[in-house]
């Protein structure tokens, strides 16, 4: 089993900001675990998550593939973006980035076709 990324690090504060994980998105983590085999088969570069919240979907798919793909989460919430990357570094992914923008706007035109992964609960 994939262990669920430590979140700990959040706070009732950040959760006054930011969606706090719940039945959905450990349906998405399962969803993902049980997919995990077709997943690997494909071998992502590059995964994003739109709506990354806190961070806590990204970092489960993150480690399954540790640093073989590059991680990234996007959200239009400023405190969201910043939870999703201190969830990156509480679970140790650096190979990740966070960006704050609506849906792919500002990145649209040179992620087209590069994504391999797509995220979006």
């Amino acid at each position: 089993a994939v262990p669920t990324p430590d979140i700990s690090h959040l706070s009732a504060k950040d959760y006054h900001l930011v969606y706090e994980p719940a039945e959905d998105s450990f349906l998405l983590m399962d969803a993902l675990e049980k997919d995990l085999e077709v997943l690997k088969n494909n071998e992502p570069c590059l995964c994003v998550e739109i709506g990354s919240g806190s961070g806590v979907v990204i970092n489960f798919l993150a480690s399954i593939f540790k640093h073989t793909s590059y991680y990234l989460a996007v959200d239009v919430n400023i405190h969201a973006c910043k939870c999703s990357q201190r969830t990156f570094v509480q679970n140790n992914i650096y190979s990740s980035d966070c960006v704050c923008d609506n849906l792919l706007h500002s990145t649209n035109s040179r992620l087209h076709g590069s994504i391999d992964i797509l995220l979006f609960n």
